[in-house]
């Protein structure tokens, strides 16, 4: 019988967010299945504790105030920790952790553990300036050199893992984003939705209100685009919100707009919804869009991710990053979208917690494998010798 495992997965904090949200509810899957995990935390707080899984937390205590310097303050707290504990495996939630995990490496060396990436975002990313965008692809070749294992949440992103981040196959795995629990599945699947539609549209959309989801878009598409009985839902806070009010005051739209602020439960705004929609500049595999899926919702939605087509093949259509006609279009002519079958629906099956919880396990205990027996693959010192021999 294989041993538990100790796994190691830091994280900033409580607040919304689709990465933190998926990697807890895996480290609570692997908390039942019998391993041993700790969250490391940057600090203890975010709008969604309450419905933290109860885990075993660890954080360092300060009184200072640390959201603003979060990733540089949570860096620390892992080199801290990792001189005392020695975990099997860490577990990087998503690319937001990339340079916390990468420091610990460098720090580290051989000693430090494992490191298995879950990528959770668009790897391409053409909303960035050209230049910028070439130092961000150069630190994914920097990545490629430094972490373990890669895991895309889809399989078009598999080829964009292997392909910006210079890695081998063998390196690399496809585990579908575990969006959704069987249960939170279930409850989606029993949203009736009905064959006979009213001409005024309910649209919703779902995410933080950061410059990422792009909703000044979403605004003024919804302004170029809805009928004067169209209402748009948007279910999510953050520090883009005066900006979003206004500029709904602005298009003369407020009166059909809510920005309802976040919410532990967005099922009854997608239940009483007709349409979901989506204007983010990149994405990975929106869950979102999965939930959009399962609860009979169809999806319009920006090309922002390799996985879009995929994963919205006759469930919604797709408009380029950033074309506000092309969304407008589509949002005016709402109605003509297809009525989700059941099939439709199922589809969202795939991406459960449950079917991807060993997935990872077995993706976790290969690479320790592979450590124990060449520890020196991975050091600063040989960094340039791996680049070479393309692992």
């Amino acid at each position: 019988m294989e041993q538990p495992l100790s796994i190691l997965m830091p994280i900033h904090s409580f607040e919304p967010g689709g990465v933190e949200r998926v990697g807890l509810n895996l480290a609570r899957s692997w908390h039942e299945a019998g391993h041993k995990v700790v969250v490391l935390l940057g600090r203890d707080e975010g709008a969604d504790r309450a419905n933290a899984p109860r885990l075993h937390y660890e954080r360092r205590h300060t009184r200072m105030r640390t959201g603003p310097f979060e990733s540089l303050w949570l860096t620390w707290c892992l080199l801290l920790y990792l001189r005392r504990h020695r975990p099997d495996v860490i577990f990087c939630a998503g690319n937001t952790y990339a340079v916390v995990c990468a420091v610990a490496r460098l720090f580290y060396g051989p000693q430090c553990p494992p490191i298995v990436v879950k990528v959770s975002n668009d790897l391409e990313r053409r909303d960035k300036p050209k230049l910028r965008r070439a130092a961000y692809h150069t630190w994914l070749r920097v990545q490629g050199l430094m972490f373990d294992r890669f895991v895309a949440i889809a399989a078009p992103g598999r080829a964009e893992i292997m392909h910006h981040m210079a890695v081998g196959p063998h390196r690399t795995a496809v585990v579908p984003d575990p969006a959704l629990t069987t249960r939170r599945l279930r409850t989606l699947m029993a949203i009736p939705r009905s064959e006979a539609r009213s001409m005024d549209v309910r649209f919703v959309a779902v995410g933080r209100l950061v410059p990422q989801k792009n909703f000044a878009l979403l605004l003024e598409a919804f302004a170029r685009g809805a009928r004067s009985g169209d209402t748009l839902t948007i279910v999510g806070d953050g520090p883009q919100r005066t900006k979003l009010e206004a500029q709904a005051v602005h298009y003369g739209i407020e009166r059909q707009v809510r920005l309802i602020g976040h919410v532990a439960d967005p099922d009854p705004y997608l239940a009483r919804a007709d349409c979901m929609v989506l204007s983010s500049d990149y994405e990975g595999v929106p869950a979102v869009v999965i939930e959009a899926i399962a609860a009979g919702l169809p999806v319009i939605s920006t090309d922002c991710s390799a996985s879009m087509r995929e994963l919205l093949a006759g469930r919604g259509v797709l408009v380029p990053v950033g074309d506000v006609d092309g969304l407008a279009r589509w949002m005016t002519d709402a109605l003509s979208l297809p009525i989700a079958t059941r099939d439709t629906r199922s589809y969202a099956a795939d991406f459960v917690i449950e079917e991807s919880r060993d997935k990872y396990i077995a993706i976790m205990r290969e690479a320790i494998d592979i450590a124990r027996n060449d520890l020196s693959v991975f050091t600063p010192s040989t960094m340039r010798k791996c680049h070479i021999r393309g692992v």
